[in-house]
C-alpha cells in the first residue's frame, strides 16, 4: 500500500506550508533520507525529508501552494501501484508563474468563429483579437524618449548635453529652447553624488526615469510576512513599550576592530562592530540579569502571570531577507569570546539570507539586537520580539564635535535605544542597562577578557 507524505509541522507557530518547489518528480525512485521538496514555513524555507524507499507515485500539491498541516503532499510505493486520492483533497492551485514552464503571462486563445448554426440564429460575431499596435513617433523631433523641439535638440547637440538630462516644460512634457538653457546654467551634480545614487538603485534604473515608480500589482502574503505581521501587531498592542536612549563614545570600539582586524587579518579574522554589540549585550545582561527576563501568562488562560527570568544569555539578531526579517539566535553568548560570536553570527546570517536556518537556530531568544548602522541611520526605535522584555536598536557611527576635557574635539558617536517592556523591565533597569553597555563599549578591551 503506498506511503502517503503530509506537510509537517516545521516551526512551532506553523499552521500552512507553501510548497516552494519539488526537488523530486512523479516516476522519480526515492529512499529514506532524501530531499523531496523546499517548504517555505512562517519562520524560514526549510527541506521536506523522504521517510520511505520507493517510487514517488503521485504528487498532490504543485509547486506555490499552501498546504495545511497535515494534508496529504504525496504517494510514495512500489512502481504500478495504485494511488487513491484521500478523501476530501482537492489539487490547490499553485501560485501563478510557479507552475513548470509558466512563465506568469497567458497568451491569448483566438476568438473561434461562429458555427453556422449562430449565424442563421442572428448570433452577432465577435470581433477578432488583434495585436495590439504600437502607437507611431511623434512627428517632434524625439532623442531616445523625450519630446524635443527641432531648435531645442539642435542647440542640446551644441552644449554637449544629454536630452535624456533634460526636464521639459513645454505642452506635454515637450522639450523647448529655455529648458535647454535652464540645464546648462544649472550646476553639474558632482560624480560622487551620481555613483552614491545609483548605488542605491536596482540594477538597470536611471537616476531620471520617467512613468510609473513599479508595476501596480498585489502580490499574495508569505507565510513569513504574515508571520511578522501577527508578531509585531501583537507585540505594539499587547506589550507597553517604553524607550531609553544613550549616545556613546564609538572611537575607542573602531579603532580596537581595526587593530584586531589588521593584526589578524591572515589568520581570516574580521570583526565587524555588531560582533562587539552581541558580546557587550552579553556582558551588560549578566551585570543586569533584570532584562534577560519574559512576561508569561499560562497557555490555560487561567492562573497567575509571572516573569520567568532566564539563567542564560541567548541574544538573536535581526536578519533582513526577502520577505520581511528574522532573528537568529547565538545561544550562550554570556559564555563566548567575540571571536567566536563573530563566526557564528556570520554563518547564521548566511543560513538566515539562504532561508536554511533550523527551527532551533531561530527560536529561544532572550534578548534582541537590530542593527540599521550599516544603512547609515543615525537612531531609531524597535519593536519587542516576544517574548522578550527588550530589544536593542544600534544607530551608524556619526562624527560631530564632542566635548572632551572641556576642549571642542571632533568624535564619533553611536546612539543606542533599547525598547522595554515594561511589565518586566522598569526605567531605571532599562537606563542600568545601557550604562553597563555604555562602559562595555567605551572599553572594548573589556570584551576581550
Amino acid at each position: 500500500m503506498p506511503q502517503i507524505i503530509e506537510m509537517p509541522k516545521l516551526s512551532d507557530t506553523m499552521t500552512v506550508g507553501t510548497l516552494v518547489k519539488w526537488l523530486k518528480n512523479e516516476g522519480d525512485a526515492v529512499k529514506s533520507g532524501d530531499m523531496l521538496a523546499e517548504v517555505e514555513t512562517d519562520k524560514a524555507t526549510m527541506e521536506l525529508e523522504c521517510f520511505f524507499d520507493g517510487t514517488i507515485l503521485k504528487i498532490f500539491a504543485p509547486a506555490g501552494s499552501q498546504v495545511a498541516l497535515g494534508a496529504p503532499l504525496c504517494a510514495i510505493g512500489k512502481p504500478g501501484e495504485k494511488v487513491e486520492t484521500p478523501a476530501g483533497v482537492t489539487t490547490p492551485t499553485a501560485a501563478k508563474g510557479q507552475e513548470s514552464g509558466d512563465s506568469g503571462q497567458k497568451t491569448p486563445e483566438p476568438t473561434p468563429a461562429p458555427t453556422v448554426e449562430e449565424k442563421a440564429a442572428g448570433k452577432p460575431t465577435p470581433a477578432p483579437s488583434l495585436p495590439p499596435v504600437s502607437s507611431p513617433p511623434s512627428p517632434e523631433g524625439t532623442a531616445g524618449r523625450a519630446k524635443i523641439s527641432p531648435l531645442a535638440k539642435k542647440l542640446a547637440a551644441e552644449k554637449g548635453l544629454e536630452v535624456s538630462r533634460i526636464q521639459g516644460s513645454g505642452p506635454g512634457g515637450r522639450i523647448v529652447r529655455a529648458d535647454v538653457l535652464a540645464a546648462k546654467a544649472a550646476p553639474a551634480a558632482p560624480q560622487s553624488q551620481i555613483s552614491a545614487l545609483k548605488s542605491q538603485m536596482p540594477a538597470g534604473a536611471s537616476l531620471l526615469a520617467k512613468g510609473p515608480i513599479q508595476d501596480e500589482k498585489t502580490v499574495p502574503v508569505s507565510n513569513i510576512r504574515g508571520a511578522i505581521a501577527r508578531r509585531l501587531l501583537e507585540s505594539k498592542t499587547q506589550l507597553p513599550h517604553f524607550y531609553v536612549e544613550i549616545e556613546i563614545d564609538a572611537a575607542p570600539l573602531l579603532a580596537l576592530r581595526e587593530q584586531l582586524n589588521t593584526g589578524l587579518a591572515q589568520e581570516g579574522v574580521k570583526l565587524s562592530v555588531n560582533d562587539f554589540i552581541l558580546k557587550g549585550s552579553a556582558e551588560a545582561l549578566r551585570r543586569v540579569p533584570q532584562v534577560n527576563g519574559s512576561w508569561e501568562v499560562p497557555s490555560t488562560g487561567s492562573g497567575q502571570a509571572h516573569i520567568r527570568y532566564h539563567a542564560a544569555a541567548h541574544v538573536s539578531f535581526a536578519v533582513a531577507i526577502d520577505d520581511g526579517l528574522i532573528t537568529p539566535v547565538i545561544r550562550d553568548a554570556h559564555l563566548k569570546n567575540v571571536f567566536q560570536i563573530s563566526t557564528e553570527a556570520k554563518s547564521l546570517g548566511k543560513l538566515a539570507k539562504n532561508k536554511k536556518l533550523k527551527p532551533d537556530q531561530f527560536t529561544g531568544g532572550t534578548f534582541c539586537v537590530s542593527n540599521l548602522g550599516m544603512m547609515g541611520i543615525p537612531k531609531f526605535s524597535a519593536i519587542i520580539n516576544p517574548p522578550n522584555a527588550a530589544i536593542l536598536a544600534v544607530g551608524t557611527t556619526v562624527k560631530k564635535p564632542v566635548v572632551k576635557n572641556d576642549a571642542i574635539v571632533i568624535g564619533q558617536t553611536m546612539t543606542l535605544t533599547l525598547s522595554c517592556d515594561h511589565r518586566v523591565v522598569d526605567g531605571a533597569v532599562g537606563a542600568q542597562f545601557l550604562n553597563a553597555l555604555k562602559t562595555l563599549l567605551e572599553s572594548p578591551a573589556l570584551l576581550l577578557v
